[in-house]
């Protein structure tokens, strides 16, 4: 039985298998790396973080992007930003580097067992592990706004389902969202040609400002330091302090996590949507319903009144909902077993162990624990880390905070608080 099972390849899972690594465990890395950003990103977009931020974390800090870059010939600066394809070769590099053990097998089922955890591989194969670090992205969690739920897929899609947007050249889409994907979506495709408009909630769109020089007098940098999730002291917070931010009241935790660094638009995008793409803002679509050539959407005005819209297909660009009961990737039993905050997404403790012992989380399903940060690859570095700690303090506790209940012998272990 191995001491952990890292399921996911992507920025949280790779860190974690390299801390793993370097920290004597024996670790199995399951996953296809970068899969997210290779197959369910268009071709075109950027990072909006900045290449300084945006590193893949080993415990030597030997294969940062900057590394990668110099490798490849190719110069990464502040304030501009990084293509998307060019982030995905650094991670695979990074793979091939820092977590050489890494098989290229998709995880499709976790279970509980005794002693640990059973995991079965999308080609029939099962493997067991003490402990199990489940870091599988955002993938799992996209939200689509009820009134386009069970329409079929050829009519509504989320952001998260395109690695291309050629299929809709010819087509009229409508992008629900404000924030960056919903318009990042949308320029790509106005400059593909496609008929696009923007529905989104807010009254107005919301733009990230341009960043101050990376070098800049020391008073201005106290005024408003930079960091991994931009300028300003509350962001250098939710960036360089999860600890602190895991201390908060449960409440506010989650509240924060939700509204912080919400929807906007990066400020290089700016030009390439004003002006370009249709904007229809303030609204919200309260039903859809399937008409020859695609949809009627009909649509709520923030101030009172609505209309009626006709579209080719619905990309809903509106985010990820982390819940417990989306981790369709642990069996039914040990979901069960997993407590959940007010907002539904599973609790996590200072080491982001779970509710059930042994079962570490990792990315945006922790964001409600953590904070913001978890939701971009800069949260990986403080992820892996600790993250690992709390591995090895598991391991070291044994099955100690597991109990089993009276009169069995086997199976799974009953959850404890801890």
């Amino acid at each position: 039985m191995h001491d952990l099972l890292v399921v996911g390849a992507g920025p949280y899972g790779l860190s974690i298998a390299s801390h793993a690594t370097a920290a004597g465990l024996d670790v199995r890395v399951l996953g296809r790396p970068m899969q997210t950003w290779r197959e369910h990103m268009p071709r075109g977009m950027f990072l909006t973080s900045e290449p300084w931020a945006s590193d893949l974390s080993d415990p030597e800090g030997r294969w940062r992007l900057d590394v990668f870059c110099a490798f490849r010939g190719v110069e990464v600066r502040h304030a501009e930003p990084t293509p998307l394809e060019l982030f995905a070769e650094y991670g695979t590099w990074f793979a091939r580097n820092a977590v050489p053990m890494l098989e290229q097998r998709t995880v499709t089922r976790v279970a509980p067992r005794t002693g640990g955890f059973e995991a079965v591989t999308e080609d029939g194969g099962t493997l067991t592990a003490r402990t199990v670090a489940l870091a599988v992205g955002a993938l799992p969690f996209a939200e689509i706004p009820a009134p386009l739920r069970g329409l079929p897929p050829a009519l509504v899609s989320h952001s998260s389902d395109h690695a291309s947007l050629d299929r809709f050249r010819d087509r009229g889409v409508t992008v629900v969202g404000g924030g960056q994907s919903a318009l990042e979506t949308a320029a790509l495709l106005a400059e593909q040609g496609t008929r696009v408009r923007v529905l989104a909630v807010a009254d107005r769109l919301r733009w990230n400002e341009v960043p101050p020089p990376r070098e800049r007098p020391w008073w201005r940098s106290a005024r408003s330091p930079h960091s991994g999730l931009g300028t300003g002291w509350r962001n250098a917070f939710y960036a360089e302090r999860p600890d602190l931010y895991r201390r908060l009241p449960e409440r506010t935790r989650a509240r924060t996590a939700s509204r912080a660094l919400g929807p906007a638009g990066a400020w290089w995008l700016r030009e390439r949507v004003e002006h370009r793409v249709e904007i229809l803002p303030g609204r919200r679509v309260v039903a859809a319903e399937e008409v020859p050539g695609g949809l009627r959407l009909t649509t709520a005005v923030r101030r009172g009144g609505g209309g009626v819209l006709e579209t080719g297909h619905v990309i809903a660009a509106t985010g990820f909902r982390a819940t417990v009961d989306r981790l369709r990737l642990l069996s039914p039993e040990l979901r069960a077993l997993l407590a959940a905050g007010a907002d539904g997404a599973p609790e996590v403790g200072l080491e982001f162990e779970s509710s059930y012992p042994g079962l570490f989380l990792a990315g945006p399903v922790t964001a409600a624990g953590f904070g913001p940060a978890m939701r971009f690859v800069h949260g990986a570095a403080f992820t892996a880390g600790t993250l690992v700690r709390g591995v090895r303090r598991r391991l070291r506790a044994g099955p100690a905070g597991w109990r089993i209940p009276a009169g069995r012998t086997g199976g799974a272990p009953h959850a404890v608080r801890h």
